[in-house]
C-alpha cells in the first residue's frame, strides 16, 4: 500500500487504528528526503501490515513541533499507539526492513510496564 500524507487532524486516528505506523517527516527543500522517499515507498509496498505515513514539516509545522523535529528526514515508528523509534537520517532499504522486523517482534507488554513504572 502506498504511503499516505498525514495531517494534524488525521494523525491520532491513524495511530489508534493501526498496529504499526511508520512515519517519514520530510520537506520539499530537503535533498536527503528525496533520496529516502523511494526507500520508504518500497517498504510500504513490501510491508502490507504496516501503515506508512508521510508528514510534510513545512505544511504541518504544529505536528512537527509536537514531535520536536529538528532535522529531516526523520523516521518515527509507533507500535500499539506507543512511539518506539524516532531518529533523523536516511536508513537504507535493508536497515528499514530490519528496523520494522525488530519493532514487529517487540514485547509490548514489557514496554508498557516500563512506561508505567516511570
Amino acid at each position: 500500500m502506498p504511503s499516505v500524507p498525514l495531517t494534524a487532524s488525521s494523525f491520532a486516528d491513524v495511530i489508534e487504528q493501526n498496529d504499526i505506523v511508520a512515519l517519514d517527516f520530510w520537506n520539499n527543500s530537503c535533498a536527503p528526503c528525496r533520496v529516502f522517499a523511494p526507500i520508504f515507498e518500497a517498504a510500504s509496498d513490501r510491508e502490507p501490515n504496516v501503515f506508512f505515513g508521510t508528514i510534510n514539516t513545512e505544511a504541518e509545522q504544529e505536528l512537527a513541533g509536537a514531535f520536536g523535529i529538528r532535522s529531516v528526514p526523520t523516521v518515527a515508528i509507533y507500535r500499539e499507539g506507543i512511539m518506539v523509534y524516532s531518529r533523523p537520517g536516511v536508513p537504507s532499504r535493508t536497515e528499514l526492513r530490519r528496523l520494522i522486523a525488530t519493532i514487529r517482534d517487540l514485547d509490548m507488554q514489557s514496554i508498557r510496564e516500563k512506561l508505567a513504572a516511570r
